[in-house]
């Protein structure tokens, strides 16, 4: 962490501005699940501990720069009433005349939530002029003394409350949160112990080569599962059936492959599969070698391949995760992400999961509370490990 956090600046009686991430997943008015919410908890209370005012900021679905009722963050505020003592506001708008005196009349021990960023299209800058998303950023940092950023899962987009605010704010760190992303996708891109291991999964080649070519430098075991898996077997010379793949990306599957090679880094594709003879829970199912049978697709790894991937992941220092092992959501093709799961579980390894995919599987088995770390961040931690820069993460000062 080269960037300075909460702990290494003065906040008391300060107006805390603090970009969270409250992207939380509705059910009408009622927050279906808040994990999000709680993760900025520990920020929270420790600015709050400081005797300051803080003033909180999110974004929450894609409204396009509309007003949408249904995208309104009064139900975080509810929720937020019930997760923390101190007394939480809720304001109309996120910048205007009515926020502004609330802004002013914030004491010491208060909260106030701005409304969803994103319904201003200033935020996300794409329908307005790069003025014009400055001058949004002005009316915000001018809420704040201090601009704490601690919303990791979109420090990857350079927004209005993300990274442009802070060229009009005179201090701007980390929040915990974020602190706790950078520190253990930072060790695992940065300086980890080995054996490591990337585990890497999902439906499409496109969407891993960059995080592929920049783990390939430090890695010292590529293990490959989910549909990307068959266009790799294919540019091998194996019948991939129905199964899901990119044939522009063949030529490129053979060539990473020819790469992990000369970097003597093992690169493990699947030995056996599950194949179904439709794409439906109900399909009939039948086991398969690394050759797919014609007008058969491949959803999941099979238990040979599990087993492989597992004792690779057992002999491992470090796991980097991301992107699941079949389709999990259907539990005929469950096995192979389960599998990979309690591996990474039962592994001494420092685990890092990414990818709201892999995420989303760890929380249903049960196991997310034996992994080193799970990120918040879907986009921004695959950017992360792509070896991009993250704006959100940029505009924070240096230590």
């Amino acid at each position: 962490m080269d960037k300075k956090t909460v702990r290494d600046v003065a906040l008391q009686g300060k107006r805390v501005l603090m970009r969270v991430d409250f992207n939380v997943p509705l059910d009408g008015d009622r927050i279906a699940d808040d994990t999000r919410i709680r993760a900025a908890l520990p920020t929270i209370e420790y600015v709050m501990k400081q005797q300051c005012s803080l003033v909180l900021m999110s974004h929450l679905g894609r409204p396009k720069g509309a007003r949408k009722p249904e995208l309104s963050l009064a139900p975080v505020a509810t929720r937020l009433k019930e997760l923390i003592p101190w007394s939480v506001k809720m304001a109309p708008d996120t910048v205007g005349p009515e926020v502004d005196a609330l802004v002013a009349a914030l004491q010491p021990g208060e909260v106030l939530l701005l409304e969803n960023t994103r319904f201003h299209p200033e935020e996300e800058g794409k329908s307005c002029t790069p003025e014009a998303q400055e001058a949004f950023a002005k009316k915000l940092a001018a809420y704040g003394n201090v601009y704490v950023n601690d919303a990791f899962g979109t420090a990857h987009r350079a927004h209005a409350s993300t990274a442009v605010v802070c060229r009009f704010m005179p201090i701007n760190v980390a929040g915990l949160l974020m602190e706790k992303e950078l520190t253990y996708l930072g060790r695992a891109t940065g300086n980890p112990d080995h054996p490591f291991v990337a585990v890497i999964g999902g439906a499409k080649v496109s969407g891993k080569l960059e995080v592929l070519d920049n783990l390939m430098k430090k890695v010292d075991a590529v293990l490959i599962g989910g549909a990307m898996a068959y266009t790799f077997l294919k540019a091998l010379g194996h019948e991939v059936g129905k199964s899901l793949v990119e044939d522009e990306l063949v030529g490129v599957a053979r060539d990473t492959m020819a790469a992990a090679e000369k970097a003597g880094v093992d690169f493990l594709l699947p030995v056996d599969n599950i194949a179904a003879d439709r794409f439906a829970e109900d399909a009939a199912t039948r086991l398969v070698g690394r050759d797919i049978p014609t007008d058969w697709m491949a959803l999941d790894v099979g238990p040979k391949t599990v087993d492989q991937y597992r004792q690779r992941i057992l002999a491992a220092r470090t796991v980097v995760w991301n992107g699941p092992m079949g389709c999990f959501e259907m539990a005929p093709f469950a096995a192979g992400t389960l599998g990979v799961c309690r591996a990474v579980a039962d592994s001494e390894a420092v685990s890092i999961i990414g990818g709201g995919d892999s995420v989303s599987a760890v929380n249903r088995s049960g196991l997310a509370d034996r992994m080193t770390h799970i990120s918040t961040g879907g986009g921004a931690s695959l950017e992360f490990l792509e070896g991009k820069p993250l704006p959100g993460v940029v505009a924070l000062d240096d230590k």
